[in-house]
C-alpha cells in the first residue's frame, strides 16, 4: 500500500464559476483521481482555510461531477452525521482547499483532523491539495495567513522538509523562501509554481506534473554560500483529462 501526497502550488478549479466550469483546464484534477486505486472513487473536499466558502464549494462539485468518483465535502461548522474520524477514513481521495493555512491547522487540532488525515494517508487514502492545502503535509510551510507577511509556518508534517506555493504566482514569495532557507529559518523543501504539482509516494518526491506546458518544480535547499535551487522539469498532463 502506497502512502501518497499531491501538493499543487496553485491554479485549479478555483480559478472559475462553478457555472462555467464545464470544459476548463481541470487536468490535475483529473490527475489527482487517478492515483486512487479505486474505480469510482469517493473523493472529500475540506474547506476549511477558506472558512467553508460556499462558492469554492460549488466549485469542487461542478468540477468533480465531470469526473466518475463520489465527491462529498467535509464542514467543522456543519458536520456529517456520521462520526467524524470514520467519515475521513472512508475516503480514497482527500482534496484540501487554499485559504488560511494557520487558521485551518487551528481548528484542526481542536477536532483532531490532523491526526485523522494522517491515519487515513497511512492506510492508502490520496492526500491532495492546493496552496493551504499543498503546505499542510510537510514540516512547515511558507504561508501568508497573516496579511502583509510571508513567513514559515509549522504544519502537520507528514512530510519532511518545507514547501512554498505560488512560486511564480506572486512576486514575493521566490526571493522570500530562498532568503529563509538560505538563513536556516525554514528547512529545506520543494517550490512549486502555479498550475503544476509534487507527487511524493511513500514520502519521497516521485515526480513532478503540470497543467501548463513549461511549469516548474524546485528543490530549494541551504548551502554554505547562501541556497541552491534545482529545477525539475514536469510532465505535462496533456490537452484531455
Amino acid at each position: 500500500m502506497h502512502r501518497q501526497i499531491i501538493a499543487i502550488g496553485g491554479g485549479g478549479f478555483q480559478r472559475y464559476h462553478f457555472s462555467d466550469l464545464f470544459g476548463k483546464n481541470l487536468l490535475i484534477e483529473a490527475y489527482v483521481l487517478r492515483q486512487s486505486d479505486v474505480a469510482n472513487p469517493k473523493i472529500c473536499f475540506i474547506p476549511t482555510a477558506s472558512g467553508e466558502s460556499e462558492r469554492y464549494i460549488a466549485n469542487f462539485y461542478a468540477s468533480f461531477s465531470q469526473f466518475q468518483c463520489r465527491p462529498s465535502h467535509l464542514s467543522l461548522f456543519c458536520l456529517p452525521t456520521k462520526d467524524l474520524e470514520d467519515f475521513i477514513l472512508e475516503q480514497d481521495v482527500i482534496y484540501v482547499g487554499g485559504g488560511n493555512t494557520m487558521s485551518m491547522l487551528a481548528l484542526w487540532k481542536e477536532w483532531g483532523v490532523g491526526g485523522f488525515l494522517k491515519s487515513a494517508w497511512e492506510n492508502g487514502t490520496v492526500m491532495s491539495g492546493i496552496s493551504a492545502g499543498a503546505i499542510c503535509w510537510f514540516e512547515q510551510g511558507l504561508t501568508d495567513s497573516i496579511p502583509g507577511e510571508l513567513r514559515p509556518l509549522k504544519c502537520l508534517g507528514l512530510l519532511r522538509g518545507s514547501c512554498c506555493p505560488h512560486y511564480d504566482g506572486e512576486k514575493q514569495r521566490r526571493p522570500t523562501y530562498t532568503r529563509y532557507v538560505a538563513e536556516g529559518s525554514i528547512r529545506d523543501g520543494v517550490a512549486i509554481q502555479d498550475g503544476a504539482a509534487a507527487h511524493f509516494v511513500n514520502d519521497a518526491l516521485s515526480r513532478a506534473v503540470c497543467s501548463e506546458q513549461g511549469k516548474v518544480c524546485f528543490r530549494v535547499s541551504q548551502t554554505t554560500d547562501g541556497y541552491l535551487e534545482e529545477a525539475m522539469a514536469c510532465e505535462f498532463l496533456g490537452t484531455e483529462p
